[in-house]
């Protein structure tokens, strides 16, 4: 073994004497790594230590799969033992979590140098564009015509068409919609969390919501909220009333029922059928 690592050291030795790479690796927004068959980092740029959180120390002390997102670390171990048969890697998609708990989304691209057993990747963060993909699926702005299509008619006046926001602004209503799912229950204090997590005023969360909107803050979060009673729904774990207005943060079933007949359209129990 010490033969094997000492003759990894020797070739990252000559590797940097005649590329010369430092610069390269400093700079570079993406990930450059090598790695080892064996599981860890030989070598990382600092995007790698910046985006995780992790000293260069830790990121090397490590296996590199307890990086890994535990739910993808099965999908990740079998390309991995495909590299290893000098099968080139090209754009596969993962999940690592930083030292902070946050999940990030890359995209790599490996090849395996057999002799010296390393692998060379590359990998591009697409958090953003995962938050994007993820906001056209359950945004309040953009689920519009899938719900129609059941059959609802949604209120949707004032709102304005996810085609009609920057890339800014869709980034900045994810981040918006998944702290007020996280604090759905707490009914009476959710503008208070909400401003603080966003780190604004009150005053100047709600100018941002209803400039981003076009809805006040009070009817954006009650679209959110009806928008997770039908996703309850979908679900088929619920069947009813008083549990989908519990799930979506509503105070009574029967304010509840009659806020999603008033937004659908339809009365809830045609749904529970």
């Amino acid at each position: 073994m010490r033969s094997r690592t000492r003759g990894t050291e020797i070739y990252m030795e000559n590797f940097n004497e005649i590329f010369d790479l430092e610069y390269f690796f400093r700079l570079s927004p993406d990930w450059l790594c090598v790695a080892g068959f064996d599981g860890y980092f030989k070598k990382i740029n600092p995007a790698v230590s910046k985006t995780l959180g992790y000293t260069e120390s830790e990121l090397f002390a490590r296996p590199i799969d307890s990086f890994v997102y535990p739910e993808d670390r099965s999908i990740t171990a079998s390309k991995r033992e495909s590299i290893k048969k000098n099968n080139p890697l090209y754009n596969f998609e993962n999940r690592y979590v930083t030292k902070s708990g946050e999940i990030v989304w890359l995209s790599w691209i490996s090849m395996p140098v057999q002799k010296q057993q390393l692998v060379f990747a590359i990998a591009r963060n697409i958090t953003d564009k995962k938050k994007l993909e993820e906001f056209s699926k359950v945004s309040l702005v953009s689920v519009k015509n899938n719900e129609i299509e059941r059959g609802a008619e949604l209120s949707t006046h004032n709102l304005k068409p996810i085609s009609e926001l920057s890339i800014a602004d869709q980034l900045w209503l994810y981040e918006l919609e998944t702290l007020v799912r996280k604090y759905i229950g707490k009914v009476d204090l959710i503008i208070v969390l909400l401003s603080n997590e966003m780190g604004l005023s009150e005053r100047q969360l709600h100018r941002r919501i209803k400039n981003t909107t076009g809805i006040t803050p009070n009817n954006y979060i009650r679209r959110i909220r009806l928008l997770m009673s039908m996703e309850a729904i979908n679900s088929g774990k619920y069947r009813t009333v008083a549990e989908i207005s519990y799930i979506a943060g509503f105070e009574t079933p029967a304010y509840f029922r009659k806020l999603f007949k008033e937004f659908y359209g339809r009365d809830i129990a045609e749904f529970l059928q």
